[in-house]
């Protein structure tokens, strides 16, 4: 069972980068839904866009997978036959726990978990692909790589789900979207302390990108439809279908 996320309630001397370890992995489930607005309904729109979306005989990819709230998501959702699951994290505490949780689920869609870097997994026969908050994580200079190695392995039709923490061009609402965000997390019961810790530690890792950025970006490798279908306050998804 989950637990209570309060990795930064207390003080910390040394605040050092995020990493998904075991520590974080044993909160995920509650640090996600209190940090991140409108999880919930996109976790569940990921799975409705899969059943649209899926091919026969192909496969789906959820690229930085985590805990598999995507691929479950996904599981409970397709229904074409002969589609398969990969699900990819780089982080062997996540890659255990959702293992654990694929194997509990019962579907005819079958998921293999691998515990791998997504920039060094093949991209083949895919119809539906997921980031979900992943290329955030990224180094910058290594995101079109990824997106292009994306593109060329979808089949024509297929779609790429990509959710992301947004910067804004305009400084105002820029400060104001961060302001709003702070407040969610205020109402999901995290204090001052562990909004500033949480920000300074990520602040390294987690290097967001604008949506004109990614809009340009997906267009220019050749996507044919991107568009973003949620957004709350600076959190959102887009599609880009090829």
């Amino acid at each position: 069972m989950a637990g209570h996320d309060n990795l930064f309630a207390a003080p910390i001397d040394k605040l050092g980068d995020f990493t998904f370890d075991e520590r974080v992995a044993e909160v995920f489930p509650d640090m996600i839904q209190r940090s991140v607005p409108g999880y919930s309904n996109i976790i569940s729109a990921i799975g409705m866009l899969a059943e649209r979306f899926a091919m026969p005989d192909s496969t789906i990819y959820d690229l930085g997978c985590s805990l598999g709230a995507a691929t479950l998501s996904m599981r409970r959702h397709i229904k074409q036959p002969g589609c398969k699951i990969i699900g990819v994290d780089n982080s062997r505490a996540m890659v255990e726990r959702c293992r654990l949780h694929i194997d509990a689920y019962r579907s005819d869609t079958p998921a293999d978990i691998i515990e791998a870097d997504i920039r060094d997994v093949e991209i083949h026969n895919a119809s539906v692909v997921v980031l979900n908050f992943t290329l955030q994580f990224l180094a910058p200079e290594d995101r079109r790589q990824l997106l292009e190695k994306i593109y060329a392995g979808l089949r024509p039709g297929g779609i790429l789900i990509l959710s992301e923490k947004y910067v804004f061009e305009n400084g105002q609402a820029h400060e104001l979207l961060i302001d709003l965000h702070h407040d969610f997390k205020r109402a999901n019961g995290y204090s001052e302390l562990e909004i500033s810790q949480k920000r300074s530690a990520i602040e390294h890792v987690m290097r967001p990108d604008s949506i004109p950025a990614h809009r340009e970006r997906l267009a220019d490798i050749g996507f044919r439809s991107v568009e973003v279908w949620f957004q709350c306050f600076n959190f959102g998804s887009m599609f880009a279908i090829k």
